[in-house]
């Protein structure tokens, strides 16, 4: 089972007296490129086993269990996945549905091969190998 797990950020927008149409369009289109699972931290269970996952600013993730180092790699947003690609294994991308996620919630995401797995939320940790 790949290491490699969706991670979320939690989006905050407030629209204050958006009147006009072009207003509220602008504010829509702000609301959906906001979105970044950059510079967030991850804890589940997967396999069996705690795991803890960080992606950096610059989208290089890092999967750890303890002090075990499991997988590291890159992780790009398309549309509304995000989509890893490991760099410990020959899998190829793997994407998983997002939503913005608050630090302490969790979120039950789905992998485009069917996988379902529950990932909270953590305060931000940067990566490291």
């Amino acid at each position: 089972m790949r290491n490699a797990i969706v991670t979320f950020a939690a989006v905050a927008i407030i629209a204050g007296g958006a009147t006009s149409a072009g207003a509220r369009a602008r504010h829509h289109h702000k609301a959906h490129a906001a979105f970044d699972i950059n510079s967030t931290s991850w804890e589940f269970t997967q396999g069996g086993e705690a795991k803890q996952e960080s992606i950096g600013p610059d989208g290089n993730f890092v999967v750890h269990s303890g002090a075990k180092h499991l997988d590291h790699g890159t992780v790009v947003m398309k549309a509304s996945k995000a989509c890893f690609t490991s760099l410990m294994n020959t899998d190829g991308e793997m994407c998983w549905t997002t939503q913005p996620t608050a630090i302490g919630a969790t979120l039950h995401t789905v992998s485009d091969k069917g996988e379902k797995l529950a990932v909270k939320r953590v305060k931000y940790t940067p990566p490291k190998m």
